[in-house]
Order: C-alpha cells, then sequence, then structure tokens
C-alpha cells in the first residue's frame, strides 16, 4: 500500500479543513514547499495536492506553489475545482503527474471521459466523495461537498471502471479531518467488488493501526493529511507501518 501525504493549500498556505468546511478552517505555520520536501526525506515518494481556491472559487493562484511543490522530486497528484481543460492543462503544465477530477465527473461525465481517453487512467484519477444516506447508501456529494447527488458510490464506480479508469480517491466525508479511523468496511467492499481498480482510502486516519488495516482491506494507497500535521505520526512511521 502507497503512503501519500497530502497538503491543503488555501491562498497558498497549508490548512485542514474539518469535513470540507470552508468555515471550519485550521492553518498551519509550515511552509508547503518545505513540508513537501520534508515528507520527501521521510521517503515519501507520493504527494497528494488540494487546491482549496480552485475548488471554491476556480482561482489558480496556488499553481506556482503547486509547481514549486513538484520540483522537489516527488510524484504529484493533485486537484481541486478542475472544471475545464485549460485547467488540466495547467495542472500538467505544473509538474503535476495526475490529476484528480471529482464534480465535473459527475456533472460533465462525456467531457471527463474524453480526457480519459486522451491522457489514459494514469493520468487521470477519480475522486468520489461520499456520504451515506438514511439508508446507509453511500451516495456521491459535489459541489464543495454541499449537494448530495442520486447516483451511489458502487453504480458510480461501475459505471467509471467501464470507461477505463483505474484510481478511485474514496472519501468517506463524515470521517474527514476528524482523526476519529477511516471507514474500513467501506474500502473492503469496494477491493472486493473492483478487484482491478486501485483504490486510495482518504479521511480519518489517525493511528499507524488505521494503515495496517486499510492495507488488510485491501486499499492500494492511503492519503494521509491531518495526523501528519498534528504529528500523530510521521511519513517514515507510516511507511514501516
Amino acid at each position: 500500500m502507497i503512503v501519500i501525504p497530502a497538503i491543503d493549500l488555501r491562498a497558498q498556505r497549508v490548512v485542514r479543513l474539518l469535513q470540507g468546511d470552508f468555515a471550519q478552517q485550521q492553518t498551519y505555520a509550515s511552509d508547503p514547499v518545505e513540508l513537501a520536501a520534508l515528507y520527501r526525506d521521510q521517503g515519501a515518494q507520493w504527494l497528494h495536492i488540494v487546491d482549496l481556491d480552485g475548488a471554491k472559487t476556480g482561482s489558480t493562484e496556488n499553481l506556482a506553489v503547486i509547481a514549486r511543490m513538484a520540483a522537489c522530486g516527488l510524484r504529484v497528484q493533485a486537484g481541486g475545482g478542475v472544471r475545464s481543460r485549460t485547467q488540466l492543462d495547467a495542472f500538467f503544465a505544473a509538474g503535476v503527474e495526475r490529476v484528480v477530477v471529482g464534480s465535473l465527473a459527475i456533472k460533465q461525465p462525456q467531457l471527463v471521459a474524453q480526457w480519459l481517453a486522451e491522457f489514459g487512467p494514469e493520468r487521470i484519477a477519480l475522486a468520489l466523495d461520499a456520504r451515506a444516506d438514511q439508508m446507509g447508501v453511500f451516495r456521491i456529494a459535489t459541489a464543495g461537498w454541499t449537494e448530495l447527488e442520486k447516483v451511489d458510490l458502487e453504480s458510480t464506480t461501475a459505471a467509471w471502471i467501464g470507461l477505463g479508469t483505474k484510481h478511485f480517491l474514496v472519501t468517506d466525508i463524515d470521517r474527514d479531518g476528524m482523526l476519529g479511523g477511516p471507514n474500513v468496511p467501506l474500502y473492503r467492499a469496494l477491493a472486493a467488488r473492483f478487484a482491478g481498480a486501485q483504490f486510495i482510502a482518504s479521511g480519518g486516519v489517525h493511528a499507524l493501526d488505521d494503515l495496517r488495516a486499510l492495507r488488510n482491506a485491501g486499499a492500494a494507497a492511503v492519503v494521509i493529511g491531518k495526523a501528519l500535521l498534528e504529528g500523530k505520526f510521521s511519513v517514515r512511521e507510516a511507511l514501516s507501518a
């Protein structure tokens, strides 16, 4: 299982949100480029970057910082508000190896399918952010997690696998930023049903035991943000778990 440290950017600063809520933001003193280099020095090979300004307003002010982070020698997976081919190209030009596309895949699936066909499954990853409804069915959330779609997580995953998608960043929204543990049963169920897909777990990791549980559940990778920023463990310790 690949360990991918995460850095969320807002106004070129390192931040974390609780469950995606911009009103519940915590800002960290770390310089994003220096933090990326620290994660690299501790053994990370990949870095996950979320451009929160891009996600909220479509702003490109963080692209220069993202380019400097990518120049640290890490393989970068990044997303945040990718709504057009121009924005997609801008991420690639900044040195991003794999662009994560979220809401657009639900709102304009034909466009994202075209990108997938053009660039291939290693350059485009799908972000499926989900929340359980009253019946316990995980449904896709869009528009900065403010809208719950009618489509469910499993049928959406199946449809995109049919279109050639390989990498799925799956976030249980209710776990994100809470340090309460990941939804291990969710990833186990997805990995069992869709054996050929690569599921990247996101949300809730707070202890090394979480990493072992996710590995045993079949997750291909895990994104870790707040636990690293809060000093729960280091990247080096995560890689050895």
